[in-house]
């Protein structure tokens, strides 16, 4: 049985803003591809939700999605639904990493 996933505000921001950088820097066959890959990865973590490794700050978890963005989301047993908190910048200086 799949989960329900919920996005939080912050999830939907940082997937807005990660849209918004690949239309200005981008085509729109990468723009279609990340939003593929995020919708994929997405419904598999549904299925699966534990395939990921959590850290050690309340179960979260960290599942790429590409070289340069990862999902970052925690398994919600009670509620019986995934819960998407933001989009992570690979990048990022991961003293930076909040989870």
């Amino acid at each position: 049985m799949a989960l329900k996933t919920i996005w939080s505000w912050d999830a939907e921001k940082d997937f807005e803003s990660v849209i918004e950088y690949l239309e200005e820097n981008w085509t729109e066959k990468e723009v279609r591809n990340f939003i593929r890959k995020t919708n994929a990865l997405i419904k598999q973590i549904e299925k699966y939700p534990y395939q990921y490794k959590s850290s050690s700050f309340h179960e979260i978890r960290k599942a790429v999605i590409t070289k340069h963005n990862s999902l970052i989301y925690h398994v919600n047993e009670q509620t019986e639904q995934i819960e998407l908190y933001s989009f992570w910048d690979n990048r990022k200086d991961p003293s930076k990493f909040n989870y």
